[in-house]
């Protein structure tokens, strides 16, 4: 029986967090946190005895760090995101260039997959439309397909964190593949289909 359960719990309740999308006021994120914490730990203690005494999660002393900063940083982009969106929101001229962009991803277990793409859907401007899984890349809405780092530039960091946190083969300065503007959409169209809340 693995005793590596509640560091598992502890992950659970962090990924709670991205999911749910929560407000960024103190106590809605510690509200939230404690019932991620009560549904992990439970979920976690329930299938203990499915997990080997070696986790699929680096060492926990590896994984805090990054974990806080994988935080930490998607906290910086939610907050600058929404600035930026309620500032062409008011500009007279709606500075808006919407476009789908494909990004290839490093990243290859499930969970990693779905906590960035989690976290590019809960920031302001930017939306996961699609993955192939056939290429492991994401497709990403954005409202402004003029700058292509400013967009990926964000998923790299949070794909470097999730390297090491979810102990994939790769590791965080690996060579990360090319990003690529797909497809440009219409401003009139990203307004009314609501990708501005992204």
């Amino acid at each position: 029986m693995s005793r590596r359960w509640p560091y598992n719990g502890l992950l659970l309740a962090i990924l709670w967090l991205f999911v749910r999308g929560v407000d960024l006021t103190p106590i809605r994120l510690l509200e939230e946190f404690i019932i991620g914490l009560g549904v992990g730990m439970s979920i976690a203690f329930f299938f203990r005895r499915f997990f080997s005494d070696h986790s699929a999660f680096t060492g926990t002393v590896q994984v805090v760090p990054y974990a806080t900063l994988y935080v930490l940083t998607f906290l910086w982009e939610l907050l600058t995101a929404n600035i930026d969106v309620a500032r062409r929101t008011l500009a007279p001229s709606m500075p808006i260039d919407p476009a789908v962009v494909e990004v290839p991803l490093r990243v290859r277990t499930p969970l990693a997959i779905t906590t960035i793409a989690n976290s590019i859907t809960l920031t302001p401007g930017t939306l996961t439309m699609d993955y192939d899984d056939d290429t492991n890349t994401l497709y990403v809405h954005s409202i402004d397909g003029s700058d292509l780092d400013g967009i990926t530039d964000p998923i790299r960091r949070w794909e470097d964190y999730a390297l090491v946190i979810f102990d994939e083969e790769l590791k965080p300065g690996d060579p990360a593949p090319q990003a690529r503007i797909t497809a440009e959409t219409e401003p009139a169209a990203a307004v009314n289909g609501g990708e501005l809340h992204g």
